[in-house]
């Protein structure tokens, strides 16, 4: 399963011609696909115009939509954020460490742009896919 980080989905909705956005171009009806609803906030909420908002979200709910939140995902992705920052790393946003950790404890490949993800890949076995 390929999670989409909304790095990828802000980029395919602003029509950015970028590796991540061919990659989900070519997937899309050969692989799974899912978002979450922290993603799926993140995405809607750049929206100015109520046309494009309506349109965006339409498509964004095609996609299975995971709650990412909860106690347990809050738990573990603090303690990754702590591991990293022992490591000597600071993740700048905190929704990417809630990201990365749902991810890792789900076993889901994550699709996204954003480099705040490689530390969780280099020593959270994060697993990213290779564009």
């Amino acid at each position: 399963m390929i999670f989409l980080d909304s790095t990828v989905l802000i980029d395919y909705f602003n029509g950015n011609d970028t590796p991540q956005v061919g990659v989900l171009d070519s997937i899309l009806g050969k692989e799974l696909v899912v978002i979450g609803d922290y993603v799926l906030t993140e995405v809607l909420q750049g929206f100015r115009s109520d046309k494009e908002f309506k349109k965006a979200k339409a498509i964004l709910l095609s996609f299975p939509c995971y709650d990412i939140g909860g106690k347990e995902n809050a738990h573990q992705s603090a303690k990754n954020y702590r591991y990293l920052r022992k490591k000597g790393v600071t993740i700048r946003k905190t929704i990417d460490a809630i990201i990365a950790t749902f991810c890792i404890e789900n076993d889901f490949t994550l699709l996204h742009n954003d480099k705040d993800f490689d530390p969780f890949e280099k020593y959270l076995n994060l697993k990213v896919y290779q564009v």
